[in-house]
């Protein structure tokens, strides 16, 4: 998956007879809107329907069809079999539809096979080779060109931020960060994929009382050569530290508040530790998140937050009466929205996160004019994310209101049982090695294909992260879920490592047949040999789904679900091994070159989009394992 931007006018070298237009599709984008538009032209010429109309009345069908059209949405005046019976007299078998069956309230259409297949493989070829290689062509970059299939112009002009993975700098990357980090990165991308501006931001737990703690701690546990060596694991032990100090010294919660009103007051003693160690944790950071193929446009954090913005959101709140004292503090009462009561600041007068996130809401609005702005928080905290957003509308602010949907909660569920073999609780480094170390073992028990993989180390480590963040993405994001150590390492059923391997087997068709390679243009491949009796239904069946992936992207942009792409791929994983054995390369000869030719094509198209597919969910896919 391209997520460098959106698609750029395209036509296809394979035509088939012009359709009307309708408004949302894109036929050089998605060639299956030509035949949903065929389909919306027949029932529209049969039953007088608006074309548009009649289009959104075509859905891909459940139980093996093609499409399918439930008659009864329309409100047509008579019977369902007798408004079904108009469109069959209707219909001719033409180049976009083959066939029509009603089935009671409903009507099944079969597209052309060999137009589709055709139309379907020359689209994902072309967007992934061809038009790509175009563009780089006449570009002055020297990045690869990267293919554009399934991407889509949705947001082209428009810009948003995505806020996502936070953690607490001083702390070790934990688990509990893993979710926000892989659903982010996905959207990031998933934007990126749909012609956004994007910016990929992450927003550091770098300011409050815990630094506090910290910095008090460290005058008493801190060690520059372990803090060179390991920043976040050294901070994170004196954290512990000094918070089992707390436990029986009451002294010591009240020395790190004082240690944090001089960082907040700009007390440059209190605050050249804290630089150092924020700036040693962000590299820390880094490494990890290459490791798991993300990577943010900015760090920034809650220490950035200017104190003007947020003295002026207080000004502001207090002008419309919104704060009231208890006890020194100030609270925001939003019960009559039923959403509770909510401190802006301790009543030492240092500021609290809520007042830190309303600043940086309108510091950013004032720097990116953002037309989305997304916060990938864990469903714990749909309550502050509620209070925040309802205080920025009621502060006035014209792009936080309600109908402008600018800015948005993506929530998830929590990770259960999540610890390591052993059942210690873990951190995500450990998580990843142990996942390796079990791949590396497994990979090594096949001498062969284990010599033939360049760096079979680093390669076990990519299983490992692809069978983490498949058994993340897998189901709705909202659903808390239990971590499962064997099926998350499972070669079978549906995992990580099985979609590696469905993309690994793909990988070496190439160079397993390279008495077939190079293969001719499209136009010039006999693809209407895939739809042969004996071998039509496999060929057609991955075809079809290959030309569904960009509606795919596009219901992925409206549900913010990682769980549909995710379901896709196995879909083409599942559809790919069933026609392993049906629709054979390797053991075809000489004298039906043709036919192992168009067969080589469609699991190139194949492997294109599951890599696609796998790279929009933030997954390098492997050639060897």
């Amino acid at each position: 998956m391209a997520t460098t931007g959106p698609l750029t006018t395209y036509r296809s070298s394979f035509s088939l007879p012009s359709l009307p237009k309708v408004l949302e599709t894109d036929p050089s984008a998605c060639v299956l809107d030509s035949f949903r538009i065929a389909i919306a032209q027949l029932l529209s010429d049969a039953l007088g329907l608006d074309l548009e109309k009649a289009y959104n009345g075509v859905d891909y069908g459940k139980k093996g069809e093609d499409f399918t059209v439930a008659l009864p949405r329309f409100r047509l005046p008579g019977k369902v079999n007798e408004v079904a019976q108009k469109v069959i007299d209707k219909f001719t078998p033409n180049e976009y539809i083959e066939s029509v069956v009603a089935d009671k309230a409903f009507l099944h259409f079969r597209l052309n096979t060999p137009n589709m297949i055709r139309a379907v493989l020359t689209q994902v070829h072309e967007l992934t080779h061809v038009v790509p290689a175009q563009q780089a062509a006449s570009s002055s970059s020297s990045a690869p060109p990267e293919g554009i299939y399934g991407t889509n112009k949705l947001g082209a002009g428009k810009k948003v931020i995505v806020e996502y993975s936070s953690p607490n700098i001083a702390k070790s990357f934990h688990v509990g960060h893993l979710r926000s980090t892989i659903i982010g990165a996905f959207l990031a991308n998933l934007y990126k994929a749909s012609g956004w501006e994007v910016i990929s931001m992450n927003y550091l737990g770098d300011w409050g009382t815990q630094f506090g703690l910290i910095a008090s701690g460290y005058e008493k546990y801190g060690n520059q050569e372990k803090l060179e060596a390991d920043a976040i694991k050294h901070l994170f032990e004196i954290y512990v530290q000094v918070n089992k100090d707390a436990e029986t010294d009451p002294t010591v919660k009240e020395t790190a508040a004082a240690w944090f009103k001089r960082m907040e007051d700009g007390d440059e003693a209190a605050l050249a530790n804290w630089r150092v160690w924020r700036d040693l944790s962000i590299k820390k950071y880094v490494q990890e998140y290459e490791r798991l193929n993300v990577q943010f446009d900015l760090y920034t954090g809650e220490s950035e937050v200017s104190k003007k913005s947020m003295d002026d959101a207080l000004e502001r709140l207090e002008k419309i009466d919104l704060v009231e004292e208890s006890n020194g503090a100030k609270l925001l009462n939003l019960e009559q929205w039923k959403l509770g009561k909510a401190v802006v600041r301790k009543k030492d007068g240092t500021s609290i996160y809520l007042t830190r996130d309303i600043g940086g809401a309108v510091e950013r609005y004032e720097k990116y004019k953002f037309d989305k702005m997304i916060y990938v928080v864990a469903s714990q905290q749909d309550l502050h994310l509620a209070q925040f957003f309802k205080v920025l509308e009621l502060m006035g602010y014209e792009w936080a209101q309600p109908k402008n949907a600018s800015l948005v909660h993506v929530n998830y569920g929590l990770v259960q049982g999540m610890s390591t073999r052993k059942g210690t609780v873990v951190f995500l480094n450990q998580i990843i090695e142990e996942a390796a170390n079990v791949m590396h073992e497994q990979m090594k028990t096949n001498e062969e294909k284990y010599n033939a993989v360049e760096n079979p180390v680093e390669t076990a480590r990519e299983i490992g992260i692809t069978g983490v963040k498949i058994q993340d993405m897998a189901a709705k994001r909202i659903n808390n879920y239990t971590f499962n150590w064997d099926r998350m390492l499972s070669f079978e059923g549906d995992t990580g490592p099985y979609l590696q391997y469905a993309h690994v087997r793909l990988a070496s068709l190439d160079r397993k047949n390279p008495h077939l390679l190079p293969l001719p243009a499209p136009s010039a491949l006999a693809l209407d040999l895939l739809a042969a009796p004996h071998t039509s239904q496999q060929a057609r069946d991955i075809a079809f789904l290959l030309g569904t992936y960009p509606d795919v992207v596009k219901t992925a942009l409206k549900t913010h679900e990682p769980s549909g792409v995710v379901t896709f791929a196995f879909r083409l994983a599942h559809a790919i091994s069933s026609a392993w054995d049906a629709v054979v390369v390797k053991s075809l000869g000489e004298d039906e070159r043709e036919k192992a030719q168009a067969r080589l094509f469609l699991y190139g198209c194949a492997r294109d989009v599951l890599g696609s597919a796998l790279r929009l969910l933030t997954i390098r896919p492997l050639e060897r394992m």
